[in-house]
């Protein structure tokens, strides 16, 4: 049987079906969320409505109905619907199915091809599909959790507008539960008798979808958890109680990728308040971090980088509380080591900042990288044998200990350099001292020049 041979309505197939896969809405109407696109008046709905879709990237976290969404385009419009693994498929299946659609645009039988976590697909597969989205033999729908900018190639991105889908707020994911509890016919008690009911409160409904963290699957793969072996009452009543949501939840599953935006999205968050000397935000996204899964060494070297770069020698003491840190870690682990990070974490945020000695190193390695590679000055250079002080190295060097006042008033940059001026502390913590010891330092070159 061709791909295409399948009717549009799927068989009703809901026993074998998980909860999550029966309450999937069926109309734009049923769809919650997602108001800035499917709102009245809003272009995509506009589109879907009018039958004048082009082919699209459907991009936000797991559980936003991004499939859900076009499996509803497809019934709005009355198209083929052929969904397509990015993790299971290859060049060969792509062709066999794009040979298929051929065969269906051929006879007047439009195709929406879904492609489920496209960037899964390399650049040459990527590719495989632009000339079928070019001659209208398919409509494209993509789904993403991952930035398209960096994970589709350009040319089927010039090809498909992007749309991002948002995490469902906990009121979306609330009215999704009560959706399922209230539907006798697809929701959670459809296998249960007439008679029987199912008692939660509101307060329980709301922490389940803080629980599922804007991802509609798993609020309604908990509920159905949660009825799992459930007895009713003599009066037909299932009644879900605090400790019996508290039984099922084991570990609350953030959403979070190593390699993914949300890991750059996190360690931003984290620099950006601590650059910001917000300790209280500083904290939270570290535990976000940390409690989401990720590399804790990664969170500390980040750390130990921050000390330099944000914050350098307007208190050099926070490099010593950042390596400290990631010594305990390695010493000890999580979770023990998680207050020493967080120790770490707290004291860079409320630490003096400058990037004094950030800009000096790019000032110097501009020079390093755009001016001529002159020697090393004769009387910088060391002479431990008889041919090279013959040839004058060390010749001129001054001692600076012995010398009055501890300096002297040799050139120690190469000629071409000479007087450049890379260090420029602030008058943040420490380095409000170093800049006076500059100034001091200073004064007494030009003294021992006069």
């Amino acid at each position: 049987m061709s791909l295409f041979e399948q009717p549009l309505a799927e068989a009703d197939n809901t026993g074998a079906q998980p909860l999550a896969d029966r309450m999937r809405p069926r109309t734009l109407d049923e769809i919650v969320g997602q108001p800035q696109l499917l709102g009245p008046g809003k272009p995509l709905r506009a589109q879907i409505e009018s039958d004048q879709l082009g082919s699209l990237l459907l991009w936000g976290p797991p559980g936003v109905g991004k499939t859900t969404l076009a499996r509803v385009i497809a019934r709005q419009t009355q198209r083929r619907f052929v969904p397509f693994s990015a993790v299971t498929s290859g060049i060969k299946e792509i062709r066999e199915v794009m040979a298929a659609a051929e065969r269906a645009h051929a006879h007047g039988q439009r195709t929406i091809l879904f492609i489920d976590e496209i960037h899964r697909f390399n650049r040459a597969q990527q590719d495989a599909f632009l000339p079928y989205v070019e001659s209208g033999a398919i409509t494209l729908i993509g789904a993403t959790t991952e930035n398209p900018s960096f994970e589709v190639n350009s040319a089927l991105l010039s090809r498909a507008r992007v749309h991002v889908l948002e995490a469902l707020n906990d009121e979306s994911i609330v009215d999704l539960l009560r959706r399922a509890i209230a539907d006798r016919e697809r929701g959670v008690l459809r296998s249960r008798p007439p008679e029987v009911t199912l008692s939660i409160d509101d307060e329980l409904l709301r922490a389940m979808a803080q629980f599922a963290n804007g991802d509609a699957r798993m609020a309604l793969n908990l509920l159905e958890a949660l009825l799992t072996g459930a007895q009713p009452a003599p009066d037909g009543k299932i009644t879900i109680r605090r400790a019996d949501l508290e039984a099922t939840l084991q570990h609350k599953a953030l959403l979070y990728d190593r390699s993914g935006e949300q890991h750059f999205n996190l360690i931003s968050a984290l620099h950006k308040s601590l650059r910001n000397s917000d300790v209280n935000a500083s904290l939270y996204w570290l535990a976000r971090m940390l409690e989401s899964g990720e590399d804790p060494l990664y969170v500390a070297r980040r750390m130990v980088r921050f000390a330099s770069e944000d914050i350098g020698l307007a208190d050099p003491r926070a490099l010593e509380q950042t390596l400290a840190a990631r010594a305990a870690l390695e010493a000890i682990g999580l979770p023990e080591a998680a207050l020493a990070l967080a120790q770490a974490c707290a004291y860079l945020a409320l630490a003096p900042k400058s990037n004094a000695l950030y800009a000096a190193y790019g000032r110097v390695l501009d020079d390093v990288h755009s001016t001529r590679a002159d020697p090393v000055p004769l009387h910088l250079r060391n002479a431990p044998t008889k041919l090279m002080k013959g040839l004058g190295y060390g010749r001129g060097y001054q001692y600076a200990p012995d010398l009055e006042e501890g300096i002297a008033d040799m050139e120690c940059l190469p000629e071409n350099l000479r007087d450049r001026d890379y260090y420029q502390p602030t008058d943040q913590g420490f380095e409000k001292r170093l800049r006076e010891r500059l100034t001091e330092l200073s004064r007494l070159r030009h003294k021992r020049e006069g």
